[in-house]
């Protein structure tokens, strides 16, 4: 028995077919989003440096760290073409349409839709054969979707390892329409964000992306603005999520924190070694997450970073009270200092209207002291105000 797609689907339905009746001849109104030599028109928000390359018309992707490979700009109706392929079976990626800038609180990923580049895992809530699915806050309505919010493929279609793969996305107005490999098999509506980023995914293992194109599609109207990603603003990676490179050198690091992908970890010895960047800081914007992990052992928050070297102790010694997530969920601050006038904000909530810092150098080093009780510290991103 046939069935009739959603009216608010049929433009992306239709636009699809009639692209596969065309076939891979198409070209016209679409241009390169990678193009074939290097990563210019790409940012790379939370990976180590080796983790993506371009070699040979590929992207290649090592999976380690779990992390994300935007493009410089965002996109809002469009058609986006590219072909994968997992080095390895069971490999793990993704393609993220209409995402922040930054990665969510607590996550190496970023807050958008994901379309699954999954291989040979199958399970009860998912498939290898392009799943849909919001994520971090993002919010879509599946159109095949099993009691959640994940849209699953009406059919099989995807190659395993080492085989290639050619995904359509087509994102219209908060509609998403997948076809893999010439059919359509995934759609969700009602998504938001529906403006931001397009990213690929690095997760845990080697994976190619080749032949990626896109073609924008007529805006009829402008976006509202809660459905338009949270916007570039310059912040780079401290911690790269591999080890301890551009962190000056300290034969008791090791003793003290662990590098583990995208989190570094501590038991939280007080007579540990602090973690200091090599490069000093001046004036600039601070983001932390952090977690304690460890009921018996409590841990203060303003010890967690040391922005330009200021201990935070000594200046915040009057908080609001519950400011902090529960044990073992995420926290994020973010600490602005420009001069010497500091604000606070933690989880979202500022705290008071700022603090005037007197005899503060006007550069000084980034630290992570080594912490009173076990921790996890992530997303260690900074932007530069002088």
């Amino acid at each position: 028995m046939k069935t009739r797609a959603p009216l608010a689907l049929l433009p992306v339905v239709l636009m699809l077919q009639t692209a596969q009746a065309a076939g891979p001849a198409e070209s016209d109104g679409f241009r390169p989003l990678f193009n074939g030599t290097d990563l210019s028109d790409w940012v790379n928000v939370n990976c180590a440096p080796g983790t993506w390359t371009a070699t040979n018309g590929l992207i290649f992707c090592t999976g380690a760290p779990i992390g994300e490979l935007r493009t410089t700009r965002m996109y809002q109706n469009f058609v986006l073409e590219l072909e994968w392929r997992h080095l390895k079976p069971q490999g793990n990626a993704g393609v993220f349409v209409w995402a922040d800038a930054l990665t969510a609180r607590g996550e190496p990923f970023i807050r958008g839709v994901e379309v699954q580049v999954l291989d040979g895992r199958e399970g009860p809530g998912h498939t290898s054969d392009g799943d849909i699915f919001p994520i971090h806050g993002a919010r879509m309505v599946p159109v095949n979707g099993r009691g959640g919010d994940r849209a699953f493929p009406s059919e099989k279609r995807v190659k395993p390892s080492p085989e290639w793969n050619h995904y359509r996305i087509e994102c219209l107005d908060g509609a998403i329409a997948l076809a893999v490999n010439g059919k359509v098999v995934t759609r969700g509506t009602e998504a938001s964000p529906r403006k931001g980023y397009i990213c690929l995914e690095s997760e845990g293992s080697p994976v190619e992306f080749r032949n990626l194109r896109i073609r924008e599609l007529p805006v009829k109207e402008a976006v509202s603005p809660e459905h338009i990603a949270n916007p570039e603003e310059g912040f780079q990676a401290l911690y790269n999520g591999l080890d301890f490179s551009g962190w000056r050198p300290d034969a008791g690091l090791a003793a003290t924190w662990t590098a583990n992908d995208w989190t570094l970890g501590s038991d939280g010895p007080e007579t540990g070694r602090p973690l200091v960047v090599a490069e000093e800081h001046g004036d600039g914007v601070w983001v932390v997450d952090w977690r304690w992990t460890d009921a018996k052992r409590s841990g203060d928050w303003r010890s967690i970073l040391r922005p330009r070297g200021l201990d935070l102790t000594t200046v915040l010694t009057r908080v609001p009270a519950g400011v902090e997530q529960p044990l073992g969920r995420w926290n994020r601050g973010v600490f602005r200092l420009r001069g010497n006038r500091l604000n606070v904000e933690v989880n979202g909530k500022a705290l008071g209207e700022g603090w005037e810092i007197q005899g503060i150098a006007a550069r000084g080093a980034t630290v992570v002291p080594a912490p009173q009780a076990p921790v996890q510290v992530a997303n260690l991103f900074f932007k530069r105000l002088d």
